[in-house]
């Protein structure tokens, strides 16, 4: 939800609010920025501090103290969120709006659903807490420009996962034929899992090649592996440099065939037909 979208028509109360929560170049709205960071990263601690139980032995009521600290300030501060906006509908189903309503529901959920039979459900909802570091994202100054350029490189990425989706499968089954069942290439998808894991170069190690040929291959998948992780940077990376000229009014370039030969006054691209942003 962009600023220009939640800025209150009135003045008063609500627009005070507004400037101190919304408008982050004013000095209260800085400090109150600030204020929040330090609250979300003390209380994702705390949460990571309680799932240890030696701490949680020693220092659980203090824990959960500073718990419901975190939630009432969470809890205040949708509140006067959701007030201050003129389309408060519309800001509580924006991705923010879902974020901050998660970062307090949970322990209000977890008192409805006391006892011993509930643990499991308990757990999922204590961690669901954690999400609060998602409110960080808010405050990265360059997350407009990020989402943008992923969004218009999603096309691209789309087709380079399923060109490595296939390479996978078919080396996949290759290694099937050519390995021993002793030495874990027991079915194709074990075999799948093993390619996976050498191509991303994590190497767990829980399976290995032991014939000539399946080295050969395997030094093969881990040299593609290289060179396959440095694709989507590469996408991404130019994505990023064309919504920054974008930005800064520069290079009119089209997200379909990133052509950058286009007239100022042009509304399509003269070569594939996109809509020029």
């Amino acid at each position: 939800m962009s600023q220009q979208d939640s800025t209150p028509t009135q003045h008063g109360f609500r627009a005070a609010v507004h400037r101190v929560i919304f408008g982050t170049d004013t000095p209260s709205g800085k400090l109150f920025d600030v204020v929040l960071i330090v609250l979300i990263g003390a209380s994702v601690v705390a949460v990571m501090l309680d799932s240890i139980h030696s701490v949680k032995r020693d220092y659980g009521a203090f824990l959960s103290m500073l718990e419901w600290i975190f939630t009432i300030a969470f809890s205040i501060e949708y509140i006067l969120r959701v007030i201050s906006v003129d389309r408060p509908l519309r800001y509580a189903f924006s991705f923010y709006g879902i974020v901050d309503l998660l970062a307090t529901i949970p322990t209000y959920l977890s008192l409805i659903l006391p006892g011993s039979q509930y643990f499991l459900v308990i757990r999922v909802l204590r961690v669901l807490r954690i999400f609060r570091v998602l409110k960080l994202v808010q405050f990265v100054g360059e997350s407009q420009l990020l989402t943008k350029a992923l969004i218009a490189s999603r096309h691209k990425i789309i087709v380079f996962l399923f060109f490595v989706c296939t390479n996978i499968v078919i080396i996949g089954s290759i290694m099937y034929l050519v390995e021993q069942p002793d030495a874990g290439f027991s079915s194709i998808p074990e075999s799948i899992y093993w390619t996976i894991v050498t191509l991303t170069t994590v190497g767990y190690g829980d399976i290995a090649p032991v014939t000539p040929l399946g080295k050969f291959l395997a030094s093969f998948v881990m040299i593609l592996g290289y060179s396959i992780l440095a694709v989507p940077t590469g996408i991404v990376t130019a994505e990023i440099s064309r919504v920054r000229k974008d930005k800064m009014g520069g290079i009119r370039s089209c997200r379909r065939c990133a052509s950058e030969h286009n007239d100022d006054d042009a509304n399509y691209c003269k070569l594939c037909g996109e809509k020029l942003p």
